[in-house]
């Protein structure tokens, strides 16, 4: 990121434009779409449902489609979790964010939920797209956060992701700053779950953040260039 005074400057390839209400429709998609072009950012981020409707809109331009792979809980079969991502593909995705088994890694079970997620990242990787895995970071100790973020590292992911926003809680600067120095250079770290405002945004990429997810995107960026630029 390039800087502002002594400060981290935020920037529209930071963000995943995010829609994952159950109630989301078609229009509102849409919707989605055009902020992104508008604004160029980084992604949308859409239930898998929508991906080739997004994949459509957003023909012709840099904004990429990411999908949710067994969201919001990840409580489905790995079976389950590589098929989704594997349509998802098909229709265009080109990033996937799965949700950690968090009963299997609660459990102990470490190789399973290795396995889990490597089998999502073989299957993505057969259509060129990276893996995001959300470790719902509310619901982890340190130490847990620590340990899934080896695990991910290990199983061939590309990210690690704070949080679903479904939750009791979204991301926090403590936690991406964890996640950060657990995985190094090695990993890249989306923050996501309550980031509704530039001050929220701009601590999150200042603890190490590489991208943010957010519904309040558009939000975000006005206010960044209302008082920057």
């Amino acid at each position: 990121a390039s800087l502002v005074g002594s400060e981290m400057c935020i920037r529209d390839r930071y963000f995943d434009h995010t829609l994952l209400k159950p109630e989301a429709t078609s229009a509102q998609i849409d919707r989605l779409c055009e902020e992104a072009k508008t604004y160029d950012f980084y992604s949308v981020c859409v239930n898998s449902c929508y991906v080739g409707r997004c994949t459509d809109n957003l023909k012709g331009t840099d904004v990429k489609v990411a999908a949710v792979v067994g969201f919001p809980l990840g409580a489905c079969t790995t079976a389950t979790k590589a098929f989704e991502t594997e349509e998802a593909c098909k229709d265009g995705a080109s990033e996937i964010d799965m949700v950690l088994n968090l009963g299997a890694f609660k459990d102990g079970r470490y190789d399973d939920v290795r396995d889990d997620i490597r089998e999502v990242v073989s299957a993505a990787a057969q259509y060129g797209a990276i893996v995001k895995v959300i470790l719902e970071t509310c619901l982890l100790t340190p130490d847990e956060i620590e340990e899934a973020c080896r695990l991910s590292r290990d199983a061939g992911a590309r990210f690690v992701k704070t949080s679903t926003g479904f939750n009791s809680g979204g991301a926090t600067a403590a936690d991406v700053a964890l996640m950060k120095r657990t995985v190094g250079d090695v990993l890249e770290v989306k923050a996501s779950g309550g980031i509704r405002d530039y001050e929220t945004a701009m601590a999150m990429i200042e603890a190490g953040a590489d991208r943010i997810g957010a519904s309040a995107s558009v939000k975000i960026m006005e206010v960044y260039r209302q008082n920057v630029q």
